[in-house]
């Protein structure tokens, strides 16, 4: 009896040297790759009776080599098919903690951009904006950051406007250029992954299975792009600068009829749900939506009515997606930039 007791106590151990031992074989091979101290840890067996999610930390401090185990109220990290569930986020810095968060794009949320489009500003102020179909907006533009939407739409007969919806954005920042888009579709298949990612004109492929993630260093920050359900749903981050959850879904059938749109048969419109949070904003930032961010900002649009409209088309209007150009723009990228084209007739 007396053996088999320090058996047990020694076999733990001695998983734990073994674990550790292969985690700092892992950060070996990462050795000159950045990875955010939030994000910098490696996945465990989950709880094997409540299955919650379990990460061990590899970020240097206090968190280092600590067992964080996700709430029993979000188990899961990546919880799928429900936009009303929040997931568990895994915070290995010095924070060292793991909380439940929406994962996924809150429309109602600030910085929200849906339907459309409909606009929740960082003032709370909900507002529509209606662009133009086919043509391209700045959302945002400051000194480090700019991104721009790429709008598409119809016009109903006997109707002045376009009904119109975000198909793509563009995050622009330094050099580089990360698009994000949903594919034109004549049908929607619930089991079609129809998310597009280009990163400085390349195509992207984010994978489905491990990790589900796609990440790259770009100078001294990092990007990433991480699938918050199987498919057409992900989280995008730009370290220092934002993230976003990001939703694509089509128009449906009763939508079409409720709102008569008039959609052609062979669209099902497929475009994107999005719920920004900014870091580091200045306070001259501009934007159909960057603007609202401003400390002195106060909202020109009319409260209380069914659709708040917000003007300025002229304003923010970019000659393409990747373009920062526009009348109030702020970003400038660095004179040896060359504009990209790559890509720009997909949209």
């Amino acid at each position: 009896m007396e053996s088999n007791r320090k058996l047990w106590v020694i076999l733990p151990a001695i998983g734990f040297v073994l674990l550790v031992s292969a985690i700092r074989s892992v950060e070996g091979k990462k050795k000159g790759a950045l990875d955010p101290a939030s994000t910098n840890y490696v996945l465990l067996d989950p709880v094997p009776r409540t299955k919650q999610a379990r990460a061990f930390c590899l970020a240097r401090g206090a968190c280092r080599y600590k067992i964080l185990t996700c709430p029993a109220q979000c188990p899961l990290r990546k919880p799928k098919r429900n936009k009303k569930v929040k997931g568990c986020f895994i915070d290995c810095s010095s924070k060292c903690e793991a909380t439940c968060k929406f994962r996924k794009a809150r429309c109602n949320g600030y910085g929200s951009l849906c339907y459309d489009p409909r606009f929740v500003g960082g003032d709370g102020v909900m507002f529509y904006f209606h662009g133009a179909k086919g043509e391209n907006f700045a959302i945002v533009s400051d000194d480090s950051l700019h991104v721009n939407a790429h709008f598409i739409g119809n016009r109903p007969q006997g109707r002045t406007r376009d009904f119109t919806w975000v198909q793509a954005l563009s995050v622009m920042f330094d050099t580089h250029t990360l698009v994000i888009a949903a594919k034109k579709v004549q049908k929607w298949d619930e089991n079609l992954d129809a998310l597009i990612v280009r990163w400085d004109g390349e195509a992207v492929d984010v994978p489905t299975d491990g990790e589900a993630e796609w990440r790259v260093e770009a100078g001294e920050r990092y990007v990433a792009v991480e699938r918050t359900d199987d498919i057409n749903t992900v989280t995008v981050s730009v370290s220092g600068l934002l993230e976003l959850n990001i939703n694509i879904r089509p128009i449906e059938a009763e939508e079409n009829r409720v709102h008569n749109y008039q959609l052609p048969p062979d669209d099902a419109f497929a475009h994107l749900e999005t719920q920004f949070k900014f870091k580091n904003l200045t306070d001259l930032v501009e934007g159909v939506l960057g603007k609202t961010y401003r400390p002195d900002y106060v909202s020109p649009v009319k409260v209380g009515v069914a659709m708040p409209m917000m003007g300025g088309e002229d304003k923010y209007h970019t000659p393409s997606l990747y373009s920062p150009l526009c009348k109030v723009c702020r970003f400038r990228r660095p004179i040896s930039h060359h504009p990209m084209t790559e890509g720009a007739s997909e949209y």
